[in-house]
């Protein structure tokens, strides 16, 4: 029988916080939970956001905190898992830095540090005591790491770009269509 170091230990209280917050955020956006508006009330909030569609980002952005965050809990799929929920942090967070970094001033404070925990869990791993330690890894390999967080960083960055651009018309004043060249 193996002893479970403190490194186990600390990497299960990081992946078992990080994900329970990320999971508990995504529930609010996909089923109304926890005061959350369900579907319709959070992608009608994307919408003013920037994101848009708006329901079809709430489903995105639920799926990634909610789908995410249960898998970082649980220490499965680790790498895919960090990087889903740090990339729904990332357009969470592009919302938030006109306000400054302290989320007592509605800034990005809150979501960068979910989203840096969940990339770091992403490249460290689970620890042992994780799904992927009692299945071998099949869904924790190294080379998964790069292609995930790679992979996410790419789709994000089009994603806040495109809605940072809308944001931008919008304050401009300038009506703007789905595809305008």
């Amino acid at each position: 029988m193996t002893c479970i170091d403190r490194r186990d230990l600390g990497l299960l209280l990081l992946r078992l916080s990080t994900g329970g917050v990320l999971a508990a955020h995504g529930a609010q956006k996909l089923f109304g939970w926890f005061g959350g508006g369900g579907i319709e009330g959070t992608g009608q909030a994307m919408e003013a956001m920037g994101y848009a569609p708006g329901e079809a980002s709430a489903r995105a952005a639920g799926l990634a905190e909610a789908g995410g965050g249960t898998l970082l809990a649980l220490g499965l799929a680790t790498p895919a898992a960090g990087a889903a929920a740090a990339g729904a942090m990332a357009g969470a967070a592009a919302v938030h830095v006109p306000n400054g970094f302290f989320a007592m001033n509605g800034g990005y404070e809150h979501a960068a540090s979910l989203g840096l925990a969940a990339a770091g869990l992403a490249v460290a791993g689970p620890g042992r005591l994780s799904l992927d330690h009692l299945m071998g890894h099949a869904v924790n390999r190294g080379w998964m790491v790069p292609i995930a967080l790679g992979t996410t960083a790419a789709v994000t960055a089009v994603v806040v770009g495109v809605r940072n651009d809308r944001v931008r018309r919008a304050r401009e004043g300038k009506q703007e269509t789905l595809f305008e060249e």
